[in-house]
């Protein structure tokens, strides 16, 4: 039986097409290697027509490490490992911004996976930018002022108060994960551990200042880098269809989830692959 994937890259830095493969059925050696080191070269791989149960999308995400449990999303029944992430109106989305997911803790994420369950007709694409091209494009004087500097990454800059006073359980829900996510840091430039490239690691979404800065200098340091890493050039940007899957390296990129398809609704399911301490 041929188990050879089809890989198709969408630009220079990041994005692959992969077909040729059901991710539905468990993936052989074989098919799991190419898959593995596809999503190292490429740091985000689309899948078209891969309609995933809960639990099928848990044993895929399963092959790629540990799963890890967010402190306030909603889960799929019986099936905690899995977010589900349904936006509208109602249910404002919080993910339109760039960010990298759960850089609040000791060992961020290593990876994701996303399916597409719900979409409106049209809208709601999301982009992911590389920080290894973004490394790699700044001048020899500004990588050797950020290697070695640190930041603080905040779980309350995504998820502020003020959005969970709903309900008293889901302010005491806020309040718990605050107390179990204090602020932690990471070095602004990160090693990849499996292929050594260096990348960017400083997001809108969780980083506050850089340690060892005065305010206004970290504050200019973190907004130039926060439009560099988010230009064009280092982007890839995905269109969903109903079944869709996307696969990234949360180590080495971020991504922007479109806000303009409200008030219609959007429902995504996510699997979140705990990672390592960032060095």
């Amino acid at each position: 039986m041929n188990e050879r994937i089809s890989i198709q890259a969408l630009g220079p830095h990041i994005g692959a097409l992969v077909s040729e493969i059901n991710l539905s059925r468990p993936l052989s050696d074989a098919q799991f290697e190419q898959l593995y080191h596809a999503l190292i070269r490429h740091q985000v791989l689309f899948l078209r027509d891969q309609p995933l149960t809960p639990h099928q999308q848990r044993q895929l995400a399963a092959r790629f490490g540990d799963l890890h449990i967010h402190p306030l999303y909603p889960h799929a029944p019986d099936v905690e490992e899995i977010i589900v992430l349904d936006t509208n109106d109602d249910n404002p989305p919080d993910n339109d911004n760039w960010h990298t997911d759960v850089t609040f803790i000791e060992t961020p994420p290593a990876g994701a996976i996303l399916t597409a369950k719900q979409l409106p007709d049209s809208g709601g694409d999301t982009l992911w930018a590389s920080g290894i091209a973004a490394w790699n494009a700044l001048s020899a004087p500004i990588q050797t002022l950020l290697d070695g500097l640190q930041a603080e990454h905040d779980f309350r800059k995504s998820f502020q108060e003020y959005k969970y006073r709903s309900s008293a359980e889901e302010h005491q829900r806020w309040q718990q994960a605050v107390a179990k996510n204090p602020p932690v840091q990471h070095p602004v430039v990160r090693t990849h551990p499996v292929s050594g490239k260096k990348a960017l690691f400083v997001n809108e979404g969780f980083t506050t200042r850089i340690v060892g800065l005065k305010e206004k200098e970290s504050d200019a340091l973190l907004n130039f880098l926060f439009a560099h890493i988010t230009k064009p050039d280092f982007q890839v940007r995905w269109r969903w269809r109903q079944d869709d899957v996307a696969i990234w390296d949360n180590r080495v990129t971020q991504h922007y989830a479109n806000a303009d398809y409200l008030p219609q609704r959007r429902i995504m399911h996510r699997a979140t692959i705990l990672g390592d301490k960032p060095f």
